[in-house]
């Protein structure tokens, strides 16, 4: 930058500005860090405003990530009638909110930082809850927060123009800058410099605000009375930071810069550099966290420096090594000069942001998620589009079901099932690892949009309209009419015949007309058990298998075809009940009646909605009770992120079979030893964790580190894996995943020689499209990281095309695939068939309209020998 710019840079001039700011703390300091583990962070976007109750759920979700150490809330967007001022007032004015510790302290916090320097509009104690005590898991109580509505007083503000030559910048670019300096002032003063904690800012801005305390996200919404508070955005926090005062509401989540709260998962080894990179340019953190040091980065470098999002997102998450190779020349050259300045400022260590924040110069609230290039903490984004629009952030799926549930349950606009779930990888070439849900100002209602890093958007088909909600009276003729057509397909107890003559029907039919075959279809599955089991398959095969849907949105049908699943199994006959069925059901209620099957073939139905994610009385506990009591056939559904499906049965559990309906939760069949589980949608995260014998199969995509350690079984993914799959496996997993995984594939993969009994994972590469067909993946493995550092076992990848490249490996190399590589590998690509319809010579070896021999179609990746090893073996023969 020329001298000359650097005199006359907006932002280096309003920095210049901050000389007589000090650190309370030595650049780099920190309190002692506190145990690493994972949080909960969950926000969404919503172009109607919703209340707070709808972030609530999530969190209660999300309750075992959290500790009661420190939860927190933030919202974006909010009401200006629930606030008590004009619409005028909450888009002009800042926001500010203070938490006094010390209610006392209030005012001299007014006579020093409020009343001399801001023009209050609007001032009032927010509304909480009488006595604190009433919420049994609080042990501290939580501040007394007061909201301030200013404005810098005009004489204020042109004397600190006039002090710090700031002419020629915008008045409220200024004002901003005002704004951030007292609210630093007023922290340091009565919360950083003191040993008992007085008083600290919440948060700062126009039409944004924070709350937050020790102790659990929902207890926050609880104690302030947010459950009818509306805003447009929200977002949420459960656990507190790995640094800083833990134990006390400044160091719980959400973080604060002007007009942004951000929250964090994760924990940032270099929190030294980048505050000391901070600190040299006169930005100094006070709470002493590292997601305190993530907004005040955020904020240097977008508001002060002015940098557009894509160039901050690089600045935190750079691009590297293959993925930076493969960007545009233009974008590469800009890349490096961001690299070149701010790398000693990005945050190194497992990381994942969600931001919240009001754009006002554009008129724009916007949803941020970002996360780090090594993707060690999970994340998931959702879209539903309609006449309402939702974006969704969360660490785990189950807290985006529970949000539409929640929304869905109040507004019948809203769908339980998201119209597209997708995973961001991390500083990649591909999407930069970051999405943008954006609600701005159109025709007098806000409208939603979404797009990564490089400003490409995220959709759903806008000719697809959504249920409408209404729900036809079946006349008996009408129903008779329906049957006659249905039952001759209902003596296929596998559902297939079913399945095969809904799905063609499906393009042209209503809504009306399927939810008449549905409420149908559940008055003949009261027939018998043969017909019952019919329906189900059938149903169950409508919700996993993909097709087209011609004018409706799949997602309402999934949603649909799922409604009556639960009805059925819910009407199935109680345990102990005397009843001919075979099913048997069970709840949170009557679980103390689980008794033995009444005969063999018994099949237990679990509604899981009612229990605990985990502990000692959670759902799988059940399972195991049900089991040794002689229970070898489950359907659980009703799931809410509830964890642990089928661990703890022990060895010997050949011939038990789970098949998993709802929003199922982490560790689901880590450690099975023989049984065999079917999850009928997206999966979480840990799935089949030291998996030893059994079956698995995904209906969906799966989380992170999938089957982490595995030492057997057989997998079959209908979708993606997230980061780290099959990380550390050993002995013989065999693994199908039929789209691809964003980083770090088998990485360490110790499973012996493939060709004499060892393990292997088969990637395919392909996905399905809006109308239900399949086609390849633009690339069948994006990232690096391939079988990294791997000493046993194979890849076996479909890349026809040759798009994989030795750089994606380490420590691996690509071989042409043998006969005896296929005839060890098709049997499994058989029963993938078998399970998805994914053809071998329809789909897999179809290429360019004709059918390629398997080894023009699929390659091997296996490990490297070391030279050292290979000499020791020449030298023993």
């Amino acid at each position: 930058m020329k001298a000359s710019d650097q005199q006359t840079h907006a932002g280096l001039r309003l920095l210049a500005s901050r000389h007589e700011l000090h650190p309370t703390f030595l650049p780099g300091q920190t309190l002692k860090p506190e145990a690493e583990g994972g949080c909960g962070v969950t926000g969404f976007a919503s172009n109607v405003p919703v209340s707070g109750r709808h972030i609530f759920l999530p969190s209660v979700q999300m309750h075992n990530r959290g500790n009661g150490k420190g939860g927190g809330i933030a919202a974006v967007g909010l009401d200006p009638d629930t606030l008590g001022v004009s619409r005028e007032i909450l888009d002009d004015d800042y926001l500010i909110q203070v938490a006094y510790l010390d209610p006392e302290a209030r005012r001299e916090v007014e006579d020093r930082f409020i009343k001399p320097f801001l023009k209050v509009d609007h001032a009032a104690k927010i509304a909480a809850m009488a006595d604190w005590r009433d919420l049994p898991g609080l042990t501290v109580e939580p501040p007394e927060v007061w909201r301030y509505f200013v404005r810098v007083k005009t004489e204020v503000l042109q004397h600190f123009i006039q002090r710090h030559q700031l002419h020629g910048i915008g008045w409220r670019q200024v004002e901003d800058e005002f704004i951030s300096q007292n609210c630093y002032k007023l922290n340091q003063t009565f919360y950083a410099s003191l040993g008992e904690k007085k008083a600290f800012v919440l948060s700062q801005g126009r039409n944004i605000m924070i709350l937050k305390i020790v102790g659990y996200a929902e207890e926050a919404a609880l104690y302030y009375n947010l459950l009818d508070f509306k805003a447009h955005i929200w977002i949420a926090h459960q656990r507190y930071p790995t640094r800083g005062r833990v134990w006390h509401p400044g160091g719980a989540h959400p973080f604060a810069a002007l007009n942004m709260a951000l929250v964090h998962n994760g924990d940032f080894a270099n929190y030294h550099s980048v505050s000391e990179y901070l600190s040299q340019r006169q930005t100094y953190p006070l709470f002493l966290t590292d997601t305190e040091v993530a907004v005040l980065m955020f904020d240097l470098l977008h508001r002060v420096y002015g940098y557009p999002l894509e160039y901050v997102i690089e600045a935190l998450a750079p691009t590297t090594e293959r993925d930076f190779d493969l960007l545009p020349a233009r974008r590469q050259e800009l890349y490096r000069l961001i690299q070149a300045t701010h790398i000693h400022g990005s945050p190194d260590g497992p990381w994942f942001f969600i931001i919240a924040r009001n754009d006002p110069e554009r008129q724009r609230y916007e949803l941020i998620g970002i996360t780090d290039t090594s993707m060690l903490r999970p994340q998931v984004f959702a879209l539903q589009e309609g006449e309402v629009q939702i974006g969704l952030i969360c660490s785990e799926k189950q807290a985006i079901d529970a949000t539409l549930s929640s929304l869905s349950s109040e507004d019948p606009r809203f769908c339980p099932v998201a119209d597209l779930y997708w995973n961001a990888r991390g500083g990649s070439y591909t999407d930069g690892g970051a999405y943008i849900f954006s609600l701005e100002p159109k025709n007098g209602r806000r409208v939603l949009s979404c797009h990564d890093k490089f400003g490409q958007p995220k959709t759903a088909l806008w000719y697809q309209k959504p249920w409408s909600g209404y729900v036809p009276e079946l006349t008996p003729e009408r129903q008779e009419e329906i049957a006659a057509q249905l039952q001759p397909l209902l003596t296929d107890p596998s559902g297939r015949t079913l399945f095969d003559w809904l799905k063609p029907r499906l393009v042209s039919w209503t809504y009306v007309a399927f939810l008449e075959v549905l409420l149908t279809l559940e008055q003949l599955a009261q027939a018998d058990d043969a017909t019952q089991a019919a329906v189900i398959a059938g149903l169950t095969m409508l919700s996993d298998r993909r097709y087209d849907p011609g004018d409706k949105k799949r997602s309402h049908l999934v949603r649909l075809a799922g409604d009556a699943l639960s009805r059925l199994f819910t009407a199935t006959p109680l345990v102990g009940e005397d009843h001919p069925s075979r099913y048997r059901c069970i709840d949170w209620n009557t679980r103390s009646q689980l008794t033995a099957p009444p005969r063999p073939d018994a099949i237990l139905v679990l509604d899981a909605s009612g229990f605990p994610p985990e502990g000692e009385d959670c759902d799988a506990r059940v399972l195991v009770e049900a089991f040794q009591l002689g229970w070898r056939q489950f359907i659980v559904h009703g799931y809410k992120g509830q964890r642990f499906t089928g661990c703890g049965f022990g060895l010997g559990t050949e011939g038990v079979r789970i098949d998993v309906y709802g929003s199922s939760g982490d560790y689901l069949a880590s450690g099975i030893d023989g049984m065999e589980i079917y999850v009928h949608g997206n999966a979480q995260d840990q799935l089949g964790q030291i998996m030893k014998q059994g079956k698995l199969v995904v209906f969906g995509d799966v989380g992170q580190t999938f089957m982490y350690g595995a030492k057997g079984g057989e997998v079959y993914v209908m979708g993606n894996a997230a980061g780290r799959p099959l990380i550390n496996a050993v002995g013989r997993p065999r693994v199908v995943i039929n789209g691809t995984a964003l980083d770090f594939l088998a990485e360490s993969f110790m499973a012996g020689d493939v060709l004499k009994g060892g393990g292997f994972v088969i990637v395919n590469g392909i996905e399905y499209d809006d109308r239900g067909h399949l086609k390849r993946q633009p690339s069948p493995y994006p990232g690096s990281n391939l079988f990294s550092l791997a000493s046993g076992g194979a890849v076996y990848i479909r890349d026809p095309y040759g798009q994989v490249v030795p750089e994606q490996l380490n420590g691996g190399e690509l071989v042409e695939l043998s006969d005896t590589d296929w005839q060890l590998i098709l049997p499994y690509l058989q029963e993938n068939e078998r399970l998805f319809d994914i053809s071998i010579d329809r789909d897999l070896l179809f290429v360019d309209g004709e059918r390629r021999p398997p080894a023009e179609v699929y390659r091997k990746v296996q490990p490297v020998k070391l030279a050292v090893l290979s000499k020791v073996e020449a030298d023993t023969e």
